[in-house]
């Protein structure tokens, strides 16, 4: 259910917070707009809701009341290279958003350090020779680039994903893949790992098998509520729970608080009372339980704009993960909104936190 553009603004919460955000994009697609087909899935709107989001949208939403000192850069295909080999287009975009971090950097924006770290992409199904697209990577951005996203959602049933269907199923238990996945450690860079709940199973099994690289869990685990589990979310929350606890005992996993306001959650903040208020009581169950599991210290609240601009706007988002903090010590508050993320992602925040 799309509630951005109808919800009402707050005042905002707790504003003195220091926030790092791990977790947004930037695109410009608005040339494509016209020319997309009718909306057949609801992710579908969201480029249409946002076509274009660069460093003025970017910081149009860190401005808009809490105190958000850095944020991570997380990779969604954009500004590749259309020229040269296929594995090292993805370079493209490290130097673009390396661009983008520099003019952050200058000051001439505030003192805010948008992309100061940056997540990119290499296709880990080239093996061993992964290895020289991500050394590529890190020459282009020695001071910024962190790790690589290389996704693995995957259902059976088409209608879960929609457009973003297309990866094949078991890819982190695939054997090429991980030969390139071994070359991360190596170079010092993490893994950022968004997948659906019914596969988190394979994350647990890549994750034993690589104990000295640092894996991040995107979105929870992105719980589902629509095509084949829509009206299932009780049934299916004890298996997820289950599965957060398993990652929970493996040191090297992290997690990432938020994307549960994207479609495939689908979950329904209609009602009464302030929109933060209603998506708060929604995220809690899965929030909470992952704090519990990992600590605050292993979790990171994350906005995931501008896709969850699904259902709200940057300052509710942020009010709605304040408010489900509210029982949070001092200490833990810190780390679920900054200091988890500057360590994990090594971040050189000198002077800005």
């Amino acid at each position: 259910m799309t509630a951005a553009a109808a919800s009402a603004p707050e005042p905002i919460l707790e504003p003195d917070l220091p926030i790092v955000d791990p977790h947004h994009h930037l695109w410009d697609r608005a040339g494509l707009v016209d020319s997309l087909p009718p909306v057949k899935h609801e992710f579908e709107r969201i480029v249409r809701m946002s076509p274009r989001y660069l460093l003025d949208e970017l910081l149009a939403d860190l401005r808009s009341g809490h105190d958000v000192r850095a944020t991570v850069y997380v990779e969604c295909r954009s500004m590749y290279r259309i020229d040269g080999p296929a594995a090292l287009q993805p370079l493209g975009e490290t130097e673009f958003v390396n661009g983008v971090a520099a003019m952050s950097a200058s000051g001439t924006y505030g003192a805010v350090r948008a992309c100061a770290g940056i997540v990119g992409h290499a296709d880990l199904m080239l093996g061993d020779r992964a290895a020289e697209v991500l050394e590529a990577h890190i020459a282009r951005a020695p001071d910024r680039f962190r790790g690589i996203r290389h996704s693995a959602s995957w259902d059976a049933d088409p209608a879960v994903l929609g457009p973003l269907a297309g990866r094949p199923e078991g890819l982190f238990l695939d054997a090429t893949f991980r030969a390139g996945f071994a070359r991360l450690a190596p170079l010092g860079l993490s893994f950022d790992a968004w997948l659906l709940e019914p596969q988190l199973g394979d994350l647990i099994d890549l994750a034993r098998a690589f104990p000295d690289t640092s894996i991040i869990l995107d979105h929870v685990g992105t719980p589902l509520g629509l095509g084949a589990y829509e009206g299932r979310r009780d049934e299916r929350f004890d298996p997820w729970r289950q599965s957060i606890r398993a990652l929970a005992q493996l040191p090297n996993v992290s997690v990432k608080l938020g994307g549960l306001a994207m479609p495939f959650c689908n979950f329904d903040s209609s009602g009464d009372g302030p929109l933060s208020e209603r998506l708060a009581r929604l995220w809690a169950p899965y929030t909470e339980t992952c704090i519990e599991a990992f600590g605050a210290g292993r979790c990171m609240f994350e906005s995931n704009f501008p896709v969850d601009l699904y259902s709200c706007s940057y300052a509710v988002l942020w009010n709605a993960l304040k408010r489900i903090a509210t029982g949070a010590s001092a200490d833990e508050k810190t780390a679920l909104f900054s200091g988890t993320a500057a360590r994990v992602y090594r971040l050189d925040l000198a002077g800005v936190l």
